[in-house]
């Protein structure tokens, strides 16, 4: 079936009219992201809209503070279009100031507090951004780096502020305590004078947005690996959550997802956040990621829906705290931002149905560049390593690399994105920008992703790596994340991660990086036992020429393994070793 555009050429869509009743095609909310949430307060204000630590903020009180914020900014001076850097957990200030900023018309510039000062002080010149709201724990920090930015203001925001009274006092006795106190005369604004300041401002906050105008950057490393910048709209945020809630019809207001993955991504953003708190849901936020929190929370709140990546699930079934877990409230439970591999997920279905769930993990797929998911496995169908189908008026389409020429069904080839969630541009890189956003004869703009896969003939789309990690070992093409799906469900292998490495004879050869299980010990034997199941499984010239047994694998700040660490390093080495000759 296709779905032509009045004047242009035709786009396939073979999913349309066949996927249980979810439509193709949305009326979206004109406004900004703030009125959207605004809107559902007024509905619902006596709904909870967070919870934190055990402290509950309704609807009218987020409203409330949100004003209250954007007062205060404007009274610092925050004017339309200016850029202010959100550092900061998923606390209630972060909320607070997220929404506040897009209410003066502002544009946040979300980051991970625990990146370095370089890394910051990159973010705060490449944004331009001229406030920056962080923690008391961050404070060094940003001090040490402010003298090189365009900072005007920097606000220090603080846990213990948002804590019910009992939990504060625990706070204060355990990590409060390890906190540095900050000097009396820094030149910084406290949480709460900030929020006085607000007293003095009545009239002309508020700044009308539209749903085109610019709202959010958030940082990720683009379809070619450089950090940029990519500026997100208050369309885009929108769109996408009105675009899960179709994509999710279980979904009621009152609902509770757990919000574990972070705000400076848009995973975290998106779909934890701002797609609850712009649909009547309410959000469970965690602060401080750890296994063990994630899987308390689950049970503690009943949660309804739960988000993250491979690694967290993986983690997840280790517990022992979860053995007797009841997960009988779960109605969704999502797997994105790295490849679920086939063998986790038999794994983890099993896990939810021997704990009363009565539904099935679902993959997505996304980029930044389209804010987060862009594509989901159907609520009751799904296809054995499939990443599902797109959102309503989201298109996917396959090309041979870097070209317009869309290839067959079931043929391999880059896969490309288009739809309302696409972002405006990467800030300030106007040429990797028309690299990766292009127009077409069929009036779209589509994202080129850099990432591979294929389409079968009804729709579905299948996930085969990203043609950067794609390794070429004696001519043929290998896909890392096809190989480490076979060695994670060898029965010794938790978790695997494989690379390319030079080699003489093959050009690069496929190297495995492996962390055993708990109870299997690193050994010459089970080393050989792998290599047998590989060649069992792996054809002769995808097979790893080397296996380094590890006990953790990095990560990246979102929790997906971080492969291009582990080539660095291999990298190093090898100079190393040259350097020795």
């Amino acid at each position: 079936m296709f779905k032509k555009k009045e004047g242009a050429a035709e786009i396939r869509t073979p999913w349309e009219g066949s996927m249980e009743g979810i439509p193709m095609h949305l009326d979206y909310f004109e406004g900004s992201m703030f009125d959207k949430v605004e809107d559902r307060a007024k509905r619902f204000p006596d709904y909870v809209a967070f919870d934190f630590m055990g402290r509950p903020t309704t609807y009218k009180r987020l409203v409330d503070e949100v004003h209250a914020c954007a007062r205060s900014l404007k009274t610092i001076g925050i004017r339309e279009n200016d850029r202010v850097t959100i550092a900061m957990p998923n606390c209630p200030q972060a909320i607070f100031l997220f929404y506040a900023v897009n209410l003066v018309g502002g544009i946040a510039n979300m980051i991970h507090p625990l990146s370095a000062e370089k890394e910051i002080e990159f973010y705060l010149n490449d944004s331009k951004s001229v406030t920056a709201i962080t923690l008391d724990q961050f404070y060094n920090k940003f001090e040490n780096i402010r003298a090189h930015t365009g900072l005007v203001n920097i606000i220090i925001a603080s846990i213990k502020d948002e804590l019910s009274r009992p939990v504060r006092a625990g706070y204060m006795l355990t990590a409060g305590r390890k906190l540095e106190k900050i000097p009396s005369d820094a030149p910084v604004i406290r949480w709460k004078e900030f929020m006085r300041l607000g007293r003095h401002c009545f009239y002309n906050y508020k700044v009308e947005r539209k749903s085109e105008d610019p709202a959010v950057v958030l940082y990720s490393g683009g379809t070619t690996g450089k950090t940029k910048g990519i500026l997100l709209t208050n369309k885009n945020f929108n769109a996408l959550s009105e675009q899960v809630l179709a994509a999710n019809p279980m979904f009621k207001p009152g609902d509770k997802m757990l919000a574990a993955m972070p705000l400076f991504h848009g995973f975290g953003l998106g779909v934890c956040i701002h797609t609850m708190l712009s649909e009547g849901g309410r959000c469970v936020l965690v602060p401080r990621f750890t296994a063990k929190s994630y899987a308390k929370l689950i049970t503690k709140y009943h949660c309804n829906f739960i988000a993250g990546v491979p690694t967290l699930y993986e983690a997840l079934l280790r517990l022992p705290s979860m053995e007797k877990a009841d997960l009988s409230s779960l109605k969704g439970v999502f797997s994105g931002g790295d490849s679920l591999s086939i063998e986790l997920k038999k794994k983890l279905d099993k896990f939810l149905a021997d704990h009363n769930a009565k539904i099935q993990v679902r993959e997505g797929y996304g980029t930044t560049e389209t804010v987060t998911a862009c594509c989901l496995t159907p609520p009751s169908r799904s296809k054995e390593g499939s990443i599902g189908i797109p959102f309503p008026d989201t298109y996917i389409k396959i090309v041979k690399p870097g070209t317009d020429e869309e290839v067959p069904y079931g043929e391999e080839g880059e896969i490309l994105l288009a739809g309302p969630t696409v972002m405006k541009e990467y800030v300030g890189q106007p040429e990797e920008t028309a690299q990766t956003l292009r127009t077409h004869a069929d009036g779209q703009t589509w994202v080129y992703t850099g990432d591979l896969g294929y389409m079968d003939e009804e729709g579905f789309i299948y996930f085969r790596g990203r043609a950067k990690r794609m390794i070429i070992s004696s001519g043929y093409n290998v896909y890392p994340a096809q190989i480490e799906n076979i060695l994670d469900a060898h029965d010794c292998v938790q978790m695997s991660c494989v690379i390319g490495v030079p080699d003489d004879y093959r050009m690069e050869a496929v190297k495995a990086f492996i962390m055993l299980k708990p109870n299997v010990q690193k050994s010459d034997k089970v080393r050989d036992e792998i290599m047998d199941y590989c060649r069992r499984h792996i054809a002769k010239y995808a097979l790893p020429r080397e296996i380094e047994f590890r006990d953790e694998l990095p990560k990246t700040l979102v929790g997906k393994v971080a492969y291009r660490v582990l080539e660095e390093e291999e990298a190093a080495k090898r100079k190393a070793g040259k350097a020795e000759e």
